[in-house]
């Protein structure tokens, strides 16, 4: 299953969600930010790659309906309502991140 997690600059969120899941139960996981100084720019590639959508907050879905709509049909795009509160790899970023994905996915303890 592949695995897509975006945020706003790709630094701290979605990186840090790329980096616990990478490789759990067999997942490939990439990340990208939607703004143009994100470290990794999300692109249709992005979208056309992954099985599930992972943003952090409404605001990234949207960004992403309204530049790859056609690349969304039949995409699971989830809201995990992450603020942008936290610094990359946070033990409280962890653990959100791991309590709200694993309603979608099997994630180990």
């Amino acid at each position: 299953m592949k695995l897509l997690f975006v945020c706003s600059r790709n630094k701290w969120r979605s990186l840090t969600a790329e980096k616990i899941f990478d490789g759990i139960n067999g997942y490939e996981v990439r990340s990208a930010g939607t703004e143009d100084g994100a470290r990794v720019k999300v692109t249709e590639g992005h979208i056309g790659w992954a099985d599930y959508v992972f943003v952090m907050e409404k605001k990234h879905a949207s960004k992403l309906r309204q530049k790859f709509p056609e690349k969304l049909i039949n995409k699971r795009l989830i809201c995990l309502d992450v603020p942008d509160d936290y610094s990359f790899m946070d033990e409280d970023l962890i653990e959100i991140l791991k309590s709200r994905v694993s309603e979608y996915i099997e994630v180990p303890e």
